[in-house]
């Protein structure tokens, strides 16, 4: 807990920092002038990112920052980040955007901004059949895979009952591979990245086992800047409302959009 009170402290610094410039800046102005949006997605997050076999950025949130970029009129650079460092990344002007399961929460709110959720995403623990999880206490002496950084990280760290090994890995592709090859017992992550650990490994029944949380995400931006925002904001409801990030949605995981994210629309 106190190297992720301090990883936090030092964003909180990034941000005082950079903020002198940043009120002056019109991002939004910035995108158009340029013709270019600049957006951090993690390619190691299948399905929701990744790099395909042709070498080609792929998942459900880089057909969302495509589709953002094509309604805009802009070329799409898209970033490569990880959970660790794609709040500095948009800190530091090395991206405009952020699409990349970034979970809105009150701590990330005092550093950066979000658009309305345009999706929803479940926190679980997910374990093969053998493992025997079913509830938190089952938790005790086992290896439990993280994504370090990311809200998962957050939560089972909270949740976990003494005695539970938490291991920390730099992405998701790495906790999965933590996973398949044994040095962990369980998971935590979304449910939705449990499709391509069936896909590898079929055979050991890997499922959701205990549900942590229900977080909305949505698209994360500088602080202050309002016009980028409502544009945002605008562009998630059109889509919601005509059914776009839906059916993206559906495309990538086979599932249907969380109840949640279409709610916000009111």
């Amino acid at each position: 807990m106190k190297r992720r009170a301090f990883a936090f402290a030092a964003i909180w610094a990034l941000t005082l920092a950079a903020s002198p410039g940043a009120a002056q800046a019109d991002r939004l102005d910035d995108i158009r002038k340029s013709g270019t949006v600049r957006i951090a997605i993690d390619p190691a997050a299948p399905p929701y990112s990744a790099m395909n076999e042709q070498g080609h950025y792929a998942g459900f949130e880089v057909e969302v920052a495509k589709r953002l970029a094509k309604d805009w009129g802009v070329t799409l650079q898209i970033v490569p980040s990880t959970p660790a460092n794609r709040i500095p990344y948009l800190i530091t002007n090395q991206v405009d955007l952020v699409v990349s399961t970034l979970s809105i929460t009150e701590e990330r709110k005092k550093v950066i901004d979000f658009s309305r959720p345009y999706s929803g995403i479940q926190i679980v623990v997910g374990a093969p059949e053998a493992a025997g999880v079913a509830k938190l206490d089952d938790l005790v002496g086992k290896r439990v895979a993280v994504t370090r950084g990311s809200t998962n990280d957050d939560v089972i760290t909270k949740d976990a009952p003494p005695g539970t090994n938490i291991v920390r890995f730099e992405d998701d592709a790495t906790s999965i591979t933590a996973l398949l090859s044994g040095q962990a017992d369980a998971y935590v992550t979304a449910p939705a990245l449990f499709t391509s650990i069936r896909a590898k490994a079929p055979g050991i029944g890997m499922e959701p086992r205990i549900v942590l949380k229900t977080n909305l995400t949505g698209i994360g931006l500088p602080k202050g800047e309002d016009g980028l925002r409502a544009a945002l904001d605008e562009w998630i409801a059109a889509r919601l409302r005509d059914g776009s990030l839906q059916q993206l949605y559906r495309d990538a995981f086979g599932l249907d959009l969380p109840a949640e994210a279409t709610g916000t629309l009111g």
